[in-house]
């Protein structure tokens, strides 16, 4: 299955070289009060995840679109987002004009539409949403999680300041997936509150929150919800010319400063990108005192190549990321002086669409990402810890599909993936994890309803270098896991500016290697972790209910939500003392019911076109069954 799937993304990249360009789509982006040219403006076509940067004078294109309806999105900031429904021909066109309107100052996402080439009342409301333009780059923080933070319904799991993770609803970890521009991160950051998440939000174009239907395009596992960080390092246009940001930003809590630089560069049918940041702080300070050991000192480099002609693009980027980072000192004592942690993570991608001309399908595109992480925790007298060391190979083919049925577009694909895993410091065995997915989503529009549809088929298997029998975890050995997601969500347009809507989300997860394997010490996380190999996958059923309320002056949302898990897998505090290491507990990974249920509030309201106040409430309770053990050991 992995050989056919990486057979078949070669062949399309060699296919996607091109001759010359075909006929652009372009455009002109002004102000509405004034008419003078929006320079630099982001813009970008929803539905084939096009991205460009408007020139200096407001002049945008993309190559190689296929004739079709689309979104158009522009953002810039200092102007409310612009949405616009656009039917191209695929031949050389006329300007597309576009009007932004100028605000000062912003919240939320306001999002100014013409409402006269809309198809339906509910065309341009998804499931999904983003964080683009000035709300970004106010709320950009040290960490992914700490941009995210202000989001209704987000928050942060981190045992320091340094290896936040977001977690929404309550619900975080792998059930949370990260991806950048699309791809798994190779990380380890879902395992633990120690490990810090292999990405840093500076430079990022947009920040995508998808949900329902949209999330099995990335996992079964994902009823959270999927983060991807846009940055676009792959190019799958040329723009104009030469453009770029650059960001400088400081902190004083710990004496932090950051800065980052892109650049994308044209020549001819050539795009280069360069992205470069790099952030270091001290120990953080408290009204009381500082917090010991919460430094942090990180880099992310990334440099990518595309070649963009008639039938398409292909390209690839090569990325670093280095970090060091303190975990802070045991309250219970275990680790008086905390530990130190070294990131290491260098990744290569590349990534080629064809477009076809057919009456079912837009465009193929097909990706490989290799990944090689290393992360090592170190005592204070500099002596090794846990080491944890993964390859991740990913290879994936998907496509972009015209209407069908009843269906407007939609997309569907083949994703596999390769994991080797080794653990050092412990008695957890080294490991593989193969994994091969199938996906559809499809989406349309009846009327005022918009409607979405998903499903993603799974298959995992998970293999041990040596199947043995442990006095602690009992028998090692290989497992198989198979299991559907699915996922409806529907929006209807109660009038021009409300809207009501539900999202269901059936979500199967297999048990991952360290919570199958996982046999040692883990030291920046003070516990002694013991895996379970015969543990069963984990199911969940989520549902919501939203009513959102947009203008041009106001955005309001309400949403309530329940999630409900079979055999919800967690690690669980024994209470007994590790008889290796007396200053740890044994932590037993099992599975009980769960349930986690809430709302969301959110609002933003602009007074004056300087001035705008917004706010968001969330709330989340979650309750699992306790087994009988559990209430002997608690008391």
């Amino acid at each position: 299955m992995y050989k056919k799937i990486f057979g078949i993304s070669l062949f399309l990249l060699i296919l996607s070289v091109p001759g010359t360009m075909l006929a652009q789509l372009r455009g002109e982006i002004r102000n509405a009060s004034n008419d003078e040219p929006v320079s630099f403006a982001y813009v970008h076509l929803e539905e084939i995840n096009r991205s460009t940067t408007a020139d200096r004078d407001g002049i945008f294109r993309f190559q190689n679109v296929p004739a079709g309806t689309y979104v158009i999105s522009v953002h810039r900031i200092g102007f409310k987002t612009y949405n616009r429904e656009i039917e191209y021909d695929g031949t050389e066109s006329e300007l597309l004009y576009i009007r932004m309107q100028p605000q000062n100052i912003s919240g939320e996402e306001i999002t100014v539409t013409e409402t006269q080439e809309q198809t339906g009342g509910a065309r341009l409301q998804h499931a999904s949403t983003k964080i683009i333009g000035e709300e970004l780059r106010r709320n950009l923080g040290t960490t992914l999680s700490e941009t995210l933070t202000n989001q209704a319904g987000f928050s942060e799991r981190s045992s320091g300041p340094a290896p936040g993770r977001p977690v929404i609803r309550g619900l975080g970890d792998e059930r949370v997936l990260i991806l950048r521009d699309g791809e798994r991160t190779g990380d380890v950051s879902a395992q633990s509150a120690d490990h810090g998440v292999s990405i840093d939000p500076m430079g990022a174009e947009e920040i995508e929150i998808a949900r329902g239907p949209a999330a099995l395009a990335y996992g079964a596992n994902a009823i959270g919800g999927v983060i991807n960080v846009v940055k676009n390092q792959i190019p799958n246009t040329v723009p104009n010319n030469l453009t770029g940001t650059a960001s400088l930003n400081g902190k004083s809590v710990n004496n932090e400063a950051s800065a980052a630089v892109d650049l994308i560069v044209p020549w001819k049918n050539w795009a280069a990108t360069l992205d470069l940041n790099g952030k270091s702080g001290q120990d953080f300070s408290t009204p009381e005192a500082s917090i010991e050991n919460s430094y942090l000192r990180n880099t992310h480099n990334t440099a990518g190549l595309s070649y963009v002609g008639k039938n398409g693009y292909v390209g690839g980027s090569f990325s670093t990321y280095l970090s060091d980072y303190g975990i802070p000192p045991d309250p219970n004592g275990g680790h008086p002086s905390g530990v130190d942690i070294e990131m290491r993570k260098y990744q290569a991608d590349f990534r080629g669409e064809y477009i076809i001309d057919h009456t079912f399908f837009r465009t193929i595109e097909a990706r490989y990402s290799f990944v090689n992480y290393n992360h090592v925790e170190l005592e204070s007298n500099g002596s090794l810890g846990t080491e944890f060391g993964k390859l991740t190979t990913n290879v994936s083919v998907s496509s972009n599909t015209n209407g069908w049925a009843i269906f407007d577009e939609g997309s569907m694909g083949l994703w596999g993936e390769m994991q080797d895993y080794a653990v050092r410091g412990a008695d957890t065995p080294d490991s593989d994890l193969y994994s091969a997915a199938a996906f559809i989503i499809q989406e349309g529009d009846a009327g005022n309803l918009h409607f979405e549809i998903g499903a993603r088929l799974e298959s995992i298997q998970s293999r041990p270098d040596e199947e043995r029998v442990s006095s602690r975890i009992g028998q090692i050995e290989n497992r198989s896991f198979l299991g559907l997601a699915s996922s409806a969500s529907l929006i209807y347009g109660l009038t021009e500016r409300v809207f009501a809507g539900t999202t269901v989300m059936h979500s199967f997860r297999a048990p991952t290697l360290e919570e199958l394997y996982s046999e040692g010490p883990h030291l920046a996380a003070y516990s002694f972790e013991i895996g379970n190999p015969q543990l069963d996958p984990e199911r969940g059923l989520g549902t919501e209910l939203f009513l959102r309320y947009r203008s041009s002056r106001i955005n309001a949302e309400v949403v309530g939500y329940r999630n409900k898990f079979q055999n919800y897998l967690f690690p669980r505090d024994t209470g007994e003392q590790s008889i290796s290491d007396p200053a740890l507990n044994n932590y037993q990974f099992t599975g009980s019911e769960a349930e986690f249920f809430g709302f969301e509030l959110s609002a933003d309201l602009q007074l004056h076109q300087r001035f705008t106040i917004g706010g968001n409430l969330s709330y989340t309770r979650a309750e699992r069954t306790v087994s009988e053990e559990e209430k002997q050991v608690t008391g």
